[in-house]
């Protein structure tokens, strides 16, 4: 008898187990490696900023211009991802910037930074779906866009529908073809560059032709830091990403003192190979035909057959993984806002995977709206939704920079040892200073030349409409709410 009753305890116990085993977690899983978190901020740069605008940045203001803007950036670059380092590394939350706002300087700065950020990226999913099909159409001119874009909508969310981890191995081998282009093109460049390949011993000569290396003035490269910033744009994946990292206290730490070296080094190394091969004078630099790309004219010159082709392959490799990470971003910024009460409730559930799926599809039902658009009338929607997205990533940096500074002054004001966090930044408090100083001067920046001579309203409006949009957000957020800002004293570094 007693050995009956022992036996229908264990079934019982078992079945209970198996009952919790089955339900769905209430957190993210984290199972990214630091690899994938090293290759998730490494891809998030490499994209169609550097094989594509690259070379309109080099004959817009020269190659010692482009050289100067894009170095400049990647040290402000440098500084928003250590700060954001910082606080990750102490506190990894998907919710990342937005959950830090919140905590260290106001709700309701934290509040508009998610939403923005969010819109952000739903937003960007919709012109990476235009951007497929565009590619596209250089193999099957013929073919309807809505196809191309439909299949790559069906492809990013199914990386994403996967576990996290299948995600991160996406991304990994996405942004391992983009490293390797890079290496090789960076390879295969200097040695034309000295006569090894090609035949004729290039040297410095195209880089002092004209009024190079500096063309254009002040203003010239004033505009190239407005498109170096965006080509870095996505190096804050990793913050998000940290939440669903096994080890963040080491892993992230890792990714930073990796990452921000390579992307500067590839660009650099990169605009200063195309500025040695190519004049900067040659009309096809400004295109954006992926035919006349600058990393194809160089592969062309050393003699690669189906350059073009081999270089469209590839950018629609940047796309798909800029698609796939923006709403990997997203979702995970707007699950972290309905857990925080900021969104829907219904939008923070987790699926048995740890997958936040509700918020995943009202993700990508915005972002198939928002491409929609493209597709009726003029198309005039489609490009104000992407106008009033195109600052929203200086926001963000500028969000991140704000909230370092508090979080660390926080941490002193509480009798704190600095000793005791996992990475501290390095250069406080000229770091975050000097990139929300930097970030304010590209934002207000953007159109500088609309207000030259007759100022050009439409093109202000256009310019600058993400800016009182998110000022909307933010003030309404703390009139209705009456926030206020977070004394140091009180600031929360719960880890929760």
């Amino acid at each position: 008898m007693q050995n009956n009753t022992s036996q229908s305890t264990a079934l019982v116990s078992n079945e209970t187990n198996q009952e919790i085993s089955h339900q769905a977690p209430q957190e993210l899983q984290r199972h990214l490696k630091s690899r994938h978190l090293t290759m998730i901020a490494l891809g998030g740069t490499i994209g169609t900023g550097l094989f594509l605008a690259s070379g309109n940045s080099i004959h817009t203001a020269g190659p010692g211009g482009a050289l100067l803007a894009y170095s400049v950036i990647g040290f402000m670059v440098y500084f928003v991802m250590t700060s954001l380092a910082e606080m990750a590394a102490f506190l990894p939350v998907s919710g990342s910037f937005s959950t830090y706002a919140t905590r260290f300087v106001d709700p309701a700065l934290g509040f508009a930074l998610g939403w923005n950020y969010w819109y952000n990226w739903a937003i960007t999913i919709a012109s990476e779906l235009t951007a497929v099909a565009l590619l596209m159409k250089f193999w099957f001119p013929d073919s309807p866009s809505i196809l191309w874009s439909g299949l790559c909508l069906i492809l990013i969310f199914l990386l994403n529908y996967m576990s996290v981890k299948g995600f991160g191995e996406s991304e990994y081998w996405f942004s391992m073809i983009k490293v390797v282009t890079v290496i090789v093109f960076l390879i295969m460049g200097v040695m034309m560059i000295f006569g090894i390949i090609g035949g004729e011993y290039v040297g410095f000569k195209n880089f002092t032709i004209g009024d190079a290396p500096f063309h254009g003035g002040f203003m010239a490269i004033l505009g190239i830091f407005m498109a170096a910033g965006y080509s870095f744009q996505g190096t804050e994946l990793f913050g998000v990403a940290a939440g669903e990292t096994d080890n963040p206290s080491e892993s992230i730490p890792k990714a930073v003192r990796q990452v921000f070296w390579r992307i500067l080094l590839f660009y650099i190394f990169a605009i200063l190979v195309i500025s040695l091969l190519i004049p900067y004078t040659t009309p096809s630099l400004a295109s954006e035909d992926v035919t006349l790309s600058p990393f194809t004219l160089v592969f062309e010159q050393a003699g690669i057959a189906f350059a073009a082709s081999v270089m469209n392959a590839i950018i629609l490799t940047s796309v798909l993984s800029a698609g796939s990470s923006g709403l990997y971003a997203s979702t995970r910024m707007l699950r972290d806002l309905a857990k925080e009460g900021k969104a829907p409730k219904f939008l923070a559930k987790l699926d048995h995977r740890g997958v936040p799926v509700r918020a995943l599809i009202i993700t990508s039902l915005v972002g198939t709206l928002a491409f929609l658009t493209s597709f009726f009338g003029d198309g005039a929607v489609y490009i104000w939704l992407l106008n009033a997205s195109g600052m929203s990533g200086f926001i963000a940096w500028l969000g991140i920079s704000i909230s370092h500074y508090r979080f660390r002054k926080a941490y002193i004001a509480q009798g704190r040892d600095l000793s005791e966090l996992p990475y501290k930044a390095k250069w406080f408090p000229f770091g975050p200073i000097f990139a929300f100083g930097l970030c304010l001067i590209v934002i207000l920046g953007q159109n500088y030349s609309a207000f030259s001579g007759d100022i050009d309203w439409n093109g202000i409006l256009i310019s600058y409409i993400g800016l009182p949009l998110f000022l909307i957000v933010w003030l309404g957020y703390k009139f209705t709410k009456k926030t206020k800002v977070v004394p140091l004293t009180q600031c929360d570094f719960e880890k929760k």
